[in-house]
């Protein structure tokens, strides 16, 4: 399905694609790999509470990391916050502003007021937590000052492009990675289940467990439990498989979406890094020659490298059906270890000096991939900082030498198949 013919003779605006960063390393990488902005989480009031998550010293150490590359950074504030939530709330908004951050992603109106007050100048993003489905909810809240969207997960492309056609504002909407089994921002399993508030940062993915099923018995007085599953079978979930737009990235930008969004601030740098350098790829494909665009299925290998549920197109052309849901243990994917980032490279003796990230050893086959870098080799020695030679890079961080086969740069990364 695709709506490029009409737009063809129009002049079509590059839209953002927005990163994940869990950590400084992380928005480090994704900047590097092709994202123009990043949504981080500080240490209140974000809905990530086991992400890394930025100390201020770090946020600042970010924000000018992405503003000397012509990126910008978003702050995560969208809580539904309870009366003890908004206590130094003034004071931890005043301190992001001074840090130079562009823009907080708010949910509640209380943090929305208080940010309207206290940091006027701020830009303000309302979260997909807010569930926003119509064009006039959109209007409402740009008229109270909001200068984005973010949509929800259960809009689809014909409603995007009538949202666009009525309200002039900015929306952003995901275009990869989990989708929340409730209107995102509205389940409580996790609190019934945990105690975990998923809507003030805990959420245990209760969707995602594995539950077996049982009939109680017909008798009131009867609390016998009847197992529904033979002993053999797969325990049931309520898990849904992934949003992956990368195959319809032509419909996306021609629907009018500014910002195209990541989803995956808790997800690996090799995660981050490829999802980001695949769709980057893409877009700037399309962009470049949208009449004699088509899509690269190198794109959609690379993306299946980072992930690890089947992929769905969620509810842009269509209501997910039972497709879109995993119900027992889910296929088997091929799984890639991030295993080396490169430091150096001496072109004089094709040697790269990398990092260890994970066990790598002579006799496997590794692929190497940035930006601007993928191959394939097989690794024939490797050295350690001495020059010794030896079979395995064993130790976390340890720093070695090994020949390759194409000339590599540094951030470049090294994976291998598990």
């Amino acid at each position: 399905m695709n709506n490029t013919a009409e737009h063809q003779t129009q002049k079509l605006k590059k839209p953002e694609l927005l990163a994940p960063a869990g950590n400084l390393e992380k928005l480090e990488f994704a900047i590097r790999y092709g994202a123009d902005a990043v949504y981080i989480g500080g240490r209140q009031f974000g809905l990530r509470a086991k992400a890394g998550n930025f100390s201020f010293e770090d946020m600042e150490k970010g924000v000018a990391f992405a503003h000397k590359r012509n990126a910008r950074v978003y702050v995560a504030t969208n809580i539904i916050a309870h009366n003890a939530d908004l206590s130094g709330l003034e004071t931890y908004l005043k301190t992001i502003k001074n840090i130079g951050v562009d823009a907080i992603i708010v949910a509640d109106p209380a943090i929305i007021s208080t940010a309207k007050n206290i940091v006027p100048d701020l830009e303000i993003h309302l979260s997909t937590q807010s569930s926003v489905t119509n064009w006039r909810t959109v209007q409402f809240w740009k008229d109270e000052g909001i200068s984005r969207v973010v949509l929800a997960r259960e809009v689809s492309l014909r409603e995007i492009r009538d949202i666009k056609k009525h309200v002039d504002v900015e929306l952003e909407a995901f275009i990869h990675g989990a989708m929340c089994n409730s209107y995102s921002g509205r389940c409580v399993l996790s609190n019934h289940m945990t105690n975990r508030d998923a809507n003030r940062g805990g959420c245990a993915q209760s969707c995602r467990w594995l539950y077996d099923l049982f009939q109680t018995g017909d008798e009131l007085d009867d609390y016998s439990e009847i197992p529904l599953f033979e002993e053999n079978d797969d325990p049931y979930t309520m898990s849904s498989k992934d949003l992956c737009m990368i195959e319809s990235i032509p419909d996306i930008i021609n629907a009018g979406i500014d910002s195209l969004k990541i989803e995956g601030r808790m997800k690996s740098i090799h995660y981050v890094a490829t999802v980001v350098n695949a769709y980057r790829q893409a877009i700037d494909a399309y962009l470049a020659d949208p009449k004699n665009y088509s899509f690269d299925p190198a794109w959609l290998d690379e993306i299946v490298k980072a992930s690890h549920r089947p992929l769905i197109k969620g509810f842009y052309y269509q209501p997910p059906n039972k497709e879109a849901q995993i119900y027992g243990e889910g296929p088997k994917i091929r799984k890639f270890d991030f295993v080396g980032l490169v430091l150096d490279y001496d072109n004089d003796t094709k040697t790269a000096t990398i990092q260890q990230r994970n066990n790598f050893k002579v006799g496997q086959e590794v692929e190497f991939f940035g930006p601007a870098t993928k191959f394939v080799q097989t690794i024939e020695k490797i050295e350690d900082e001495e020059g010794n030679s030896i079979d395995a890079a064993r130790h976390p961080l340890q720093i070695i030498k090994m020949k390759v086969n194409k000339p590599v740069k540094p951030y470049d990364m090294m994976r291998k198949e598990n």
